[in-house]
């Protein structure tokens, strides 16, 4: 199962004294700094966990797979991820 946003609230709940509306407000903010940063076209990089990074993609041909007629997708903006060494070492010493 995924962890979703309403997890994390209960879990910062669990673990600290604020209420969880505070804590709710308190996610909130972290994701909203987070999507804004990156709108922006600046990384975002948790140490110890991984680094975010948006990246441009050029316009490709592709093809409509209903008629097979030849296309050209737009370019576009894609977030990456590239996860942390302590992280990884992590995932991978749980087996």
């Amino acid at each position: 199962m995924a962890l979703t946003k309403a997890e994390i609230v209960k879990n910062l709940h669990f673990n600290s004294s604020y209420s969880l509306e505070r804590c709710a407000e308190l996610v909130e903010s972290v994701f909203d700094i987070v999507k804004g940063e990156l709108a922006g076209g600046e990384p975002v990089l948790i140490s110890g966990f991984g680094k975010w990074s948006v990246r441009n993609k050029s316009p490709r041909r592709g093809r409509d797979p209903q008629t097979g007629e030849e296309l050209v997708l737009d370019g576009r903006r894609v977030v990456t991820f590239k996860c942390a060494r302590k992280l990884k070492e992590v995932l991978n010493s749980e087996s």
